[in-house]
């Protein structure tokens, strides 16, 4: 049977671990044993460097991880399953508190576009690129590009 359709996280409160859920990386959860991918946004992989603005690496991956946490922390997550990837990861826009995470993580510079054409997401990551938040305050690897150096 295929599970198609709205799927609902929900995260009741830090104390509370009846609908746990989690951040793995900057673009990942998993909320009772289900894995889902932010649809539409591709974050840093946890061991990524970047350079920062006066050029110096850091780790931009776990920062990307950290400000995804902080968006999800006792806050009711709730994600819209779109489609399923081939590693049978739920592919959704999810919000926290009722603001888009997917569009946060591209507004503050912690994740790029990845194979979308929404308008919000591309508007997103071009202020924050103007901006110089997050990745983009100084030089950084695309994370797919990054993915395949990496194998």
């Amino acid at each position: 049977m295929r599970f198609c359709g709205l799927f609902v996280l929900l995260l009741l409160g830090a104390g509370n671990a009846a609908a746990e859920v989690r951040a793995v990386d900057g673009d990942s959860l998993v909320a009772e044993g289900r894995r889902v991918r932010l649809l539409g946004i591709d974050a840093p992989e946890y061991a990524q460097t970047c350079g920062d603005a006066r050029g110096c690496d850091y780790p931009c991956g776990r920062e990307a991880l950290a400000f995804l946490q902080k968006l999800i922390a006792s806050e009711k997550v709730e994600c819209r399953k779109k489609q399923q990837d081939i590693y049978k990861r739920d592919l959704s826009i999810c919000y926290a508190g009722g603001r888009d995470i997917n569009r946060l993580m591209l507004e503050n510079g912690w994740a790029v576009v990845y194979r979308s054409d929404n308008p919000d997401y591309l508007a997103a990551e071009e202020n924050a690129r103007r901006n110089k938040r997050g990745i983009w305050q100084g030089k950084f690897m695309k994370p797919e590009l990054y993915r395949i150096l990496m194998k």
